[in-house]
């Protein structure tokens, strides 16, 4: 749906301003997002990647890009699609402590993964 949303907001862009892309962070963000979800669909097609560990981190990683697509860019970013008002912009704690936590999630789980793993 992300991906169709994109290529008909890039038509609806094209009637309503003459061109197709402009390089607003709403835009930007949904081509990354739709990049990252790609390539976690992708992950089974490569031998050495098809695993169980690999596809649930990259889709850890793929909720935060589409998180960042509907609220960060909304609210932190200036563009044509926010509501920011170009004010300097200050992250919330909750975003590093997201990230330590995620990270430190994906190591415990890949070395309990690694020491499960049946050969």
């Amino acid at each position: 749906m992300l991906t169709i949303g994109n290529f008909l907001g890039g038509m609806w862009a094209n009637e309503s301003w003459g061109r197709y892309w402009g390089w607003d962070p709403k835009e930007t963000w949904a081509l990354i997002s739709i990049i990252i979800y790609t390539a976690v669909l992708h992950l089974r097609i490569v031998p050495k990647l098809n695993n169980k560990w690999l596809f649930n981190l990259m889709s850890i990683i793929s909720f935060a890009a589409i998180m960042m697509t509907y609220f960060g860019v909304n609210f932190y970013l200036v563009g044509l699609h926010s509501y920011a008002s170009g004010d300097r912009v200050i992250t919330p704690d909750f975003v590093y402590y997201s990230i330590v936590f995620v990270t430190l999630l994906g190591l415990i789980s890949y070395f309990a993964n690694k020491k499960n793993q049946v050969l």
